[in-house]
């Protein structure tokens, strides 16, 4: 893959309306559930990224009828819990975690064999997560030594055993993984999190006429519980636009001087919206307009504008309702006054990049004082990105987005290596961030 690099001039304010693609969490989760319902599915807005179309090429490829996507439009014609067929060949991921754990619950209710493949990247991800689990409920798993890609699943035919399962981790996609093998299980399956995360597939189920249950065991622990054994009904699901891709603009907006943007339609999923919160408590000038609600998932234009930010400590509570907007989260932090700590977030350890390194190897890189801690970051913020730099990405697209933000407390240009994966996670990225004030390019290096 050529390396695709970001050239970002420094300075600028931004100005305007934008809406930026769909939730690539309910895009993933709209294409299985789809898949698997009885009926027609049909799906506006879809992401149409590398990462949400390996999910759609997976169901192609197991035989699953799927028209589009053509401007966000697709239709899904749902061949039950029970009509996958057997792939001809290994099932390519790319790089997408959330498709490989969630597949991988749905795949081990079948009665064939499937391998699981993906990029560079996501083959030295952590797989025995969803692997435990799954091995409890009686499936048949290999993988690589360290518990990584390639996984071979097993089918053997038999139902799953139902489970109580406690996650050793907050993770919605080991929940989700747990909860979809659920569906082919004898008995009730439930999974506790030790902390909340992102509710979309218990939702969406419930959306598809599968009854999920969700109840708090105590402040941070909750349950969610099904039975084995039931029925999907396909459904219409409008995709919010994405929270995760929602945030490099609001940030944006919120340290250049003379912002003012209006983000249309953006989910606002309570397990999602901890950067919001974040930016909050850092001072940012954000309010919340046109509530309403689109298939189970509630929607809102995020209106933003620029205020001074001020350093806090990150309430550990918000830390999984925000953990993939941390990136662009600490270059907030680096235009706040002040001293910015955030604890208790080490899964960021194990992204598509080690992010707590990667984005404090970047921040030094521009200027600013960012110190990695086992668990998190402190950053002393308030001070100018002040060096022309060149930052490595690790072919991650967070990264190179969260960097290309900062361009906009930037004297100099910053120069940012291997970008291709933006187009995993946000493939309009740089068209739109020029519409409303950036000045970036992709060049060839």
């Amino acid at each position: 893959m050529a390396n695709i690099q970001f050239h970002v001039q420094p300075g600028g304010k931004i100005q305007g309306r934008v809406r930026v693609p769909g939730d690539k969490s309910i895009s993933h989760r709209s294409i299985m559930l789809g898949s698997i319902a009885e009926g027609t599915t049909t799906v506006t807005g879809f992401l149409e990224g590398a990462d949400a179309l390996a999910t759609l090429n997976a169901f192609r490829d197991m035989g699953v009828q799927i028209e589009g996507p053509v401007n966000g439009q697709v239709t899904v014609h749902g061949v039950g819990l029970k009509g996958l067929k057997k792939p001809e060949k290994p099932l390519d991921m790319g790089n997408s975690g959330t498709s490989t754990r969630l597949l991988a619950g749905i795949i081990a209710g079948q009665d064939f064999d499937v391998t699981l493949i993906g990029d560079a990247s996501l083959s030295k991800r952590p797989m025995k997560r969803v692997v435990d689990p799954l091995s409890a409920m009686g499936a048949v798993i290999e993988t690589q030594e360290g518990g990584t890609l390639p996984m071979v699943i097993r089918g053997s035919g038999e139902p799953l055993k139902a489970i109580d399962y406690v996650l050793p981790m907050a993770s919605a996609q080991v929940k989700s993984c747990v909860l979809l093998a659920g569906l082919y299980a004898d008995g009730k399956t439930c999974a506790l999190e030790p902390a909340p995360t992102r509710d979309h597939t218990e939702r969406m189920l419930n959306g598809f006429g599968y009854e999920v249950h969700s109840e708090k065991v105590d402040a941070q622990q909750t349950r969610a519980c099904l039975q084995g054994g039931g029925k999907l009904t396909g459904m219409h699901i409008d995709v919010p636009s994405d929270i995760s891709s929602a945030a490099f603009f609001m940030v944006a907006a919120a340290i250049s001087e003379g912002s003012d943007l209006v983000i249309e339609h953006v989910g606002m999923n309570p397990t999602r919206t901890g950067v919001i919160d974040i930016l909050k408590l850092m001072g940012a000038d954000l309010t919340l307009e046109n509530f309403h609600e689109v298939g189970g998932e509630p929607v809102a234009d995020v209106h933003i504008k620029y205020a001074p930010l001020k350093g806090i400590e990150i309430p550990e509570e918000l830390v999984a309702l925000a953990i993939d907007e941390f990136p662009v989260l600490f270059v907030a932090a680096s235009a706040a006054q002040g001293k910015t700590v955030l604890t208790g977030a080490e899964e960021l350890r194990v992204k598509e990049s080690d992010r707590i390194q990667v984005m404090a190897d970047a921040l030094l890189a521009v200027g600013i004082d960012a110190q990695p801690t086992p668990d998190g970051m402190i950053i002393n913020g308030g001070v100018q990105c002040v060096q022309r730099s060149a930052i490595q990405s690790h072919h991650d697209h967070r990264i190179s987005m969260a960097m290309s933000i900062a361009g906009l407390r930037a004297v100099d240009t910053i120069v940012i290596d291997d970008c291709a994966n933006v187009n995993t996670s946000f493939p309009t990225f740089l068209p739109l961030i020029n519409q409303v004030g950036m000045v970036i390019s992709a060049v060839e290096a």
